[in-house]
């Protein structure tokens, strides 16, 4: 069958990052995580105390290497990546908790160093919507004329409910009035979503993919819930398990998502890979390979992509 989606060049149904970067920049784009020490307002007391539910404490790929300068710590992790990608375009990725929650000349010390070096393509900072100010904005704005800038903000729901069980802190009109913001800046945005939380129906999923899809942003990063040790999330989980979505259900639950999104939006990430030793549930997810490749063959199947019933 001949594959119907324009923004592919093999088998997938969706514009992958990989393609994406290829088409705009001429070679793939990779990501080298720094630790810059930063917390969030869910968690030091600002708004609530303990983070998100389902969060280990943050998203640092290379604890053994954290505690070393920020430079250091890129240089020490770009050679791990180069050897993978040798012609990629490397990017400073201040990855691990709310990378803007700090006031602005603190932001300029933390990120200049990254700006100022040629070699380094740009910047990807996570962060929260909350902790994005216009004068913040307005600052990245001006860098993203010299240098690619995304921004990865974490959502993951559009339903309130499902944000105040997972002690977010955040509103969806909070998401809203921060991505209003972000239009015509220069600045690319990237927007995590979480399938299978407990209280959530397969049709709130579907909604939240619905209104992501109508939203003036770059791409989408697709997860399922991870239940993972010394969380509140996996404390909650070992004195009462509660059902999680089967390998099955999730598949079938993103290939129909895919379908729901603007034929141009980038798909980052359609699962994602939690530390083994660290995941108490679903460990179906640590076959990461095999749960794309699942996804694939639904889409085809069904004759589906990405945009077809959007």
């Amino acid at each position: 069958m001949i594959n119907p989606y324009p923004h592919s060049e093999d088998n997938k149904r969706y514009q992958t990052m990989n393609y994406y970067t290829k088409k705009t920049y001429g070679s793939r784009v990779y990501k080298v995580p720094i630790e810059a020490g930063f917390t969030c307002p869910n968690r030091d007391g600002n708004k609530a105390y303990g983070g998100c539910v389902f969060c280990a404490g943050g998203s640092n790929s290379f604890p053994g290497i954290s505690q070393k300068d920020l430079r250091e710590q890129y240089r020490q992790r770009k050679e791990i990546f180069e050897h993978k990608w040798p012609q990629g375009l490397p990017m400073a990725y201040f990855q691990s908790y709310s990378n803007t929650y700090k006031p602005l000349a603190e932001l300029k010390e933390l990120y200049q160093p990254f700006i100022a070096d040629d070699q380094v393509f740009g910047l990807v900072i996570a962060t929260r919507c909350d902790c994005l100010d216009q004068e913040k904005i307005g600052y990245l704005q001006e860098v993203a004329q010299r240098k690619e800038v995304w921004l990865e903000l974490g959502l993951q729901s559009i339903h309130d409910q499902t944000l105040r069980e997972m002690n977010r802190q955040e509103t969806l009109d909070d998401f809203l009035v921060c991505i209003d913001r972000l239009q015509n800046t220069g600045i690319k945005t990237s927007v995590h979503l979480i399938n299978g939380w407990p209280s959530e129906s397969e049709e709130m999923m579907l909604e939240t993919t619905r209104v992501v899809g109508k939203l003036p942003i770059t791409a989408v990063k697709i997860h399922m819930l991870h239940v993972l040790r010394n969380t509140p999330l996996g404390i909650r989980y070992r004195q009462e398990p509660f059902e999680l979505l089967s390998k099955q259900q999730y598949t079938e639950l993103v290939a129909r998502q895919i379908t729901l999104l603007r034929e141009d939006m980038v798909v980052e990430r359609v699962t994602g890979d939690g530390l083994a030793s660290e995941l108490l549930a679903p460990l179906w997810t640590i076959k990461k390979v095999s749960v794309i490749n699942d996804i694939d063959k639904i889409l085809a199947a069904n004759n589906w992509w990405q945009g077809k019933f959007r």
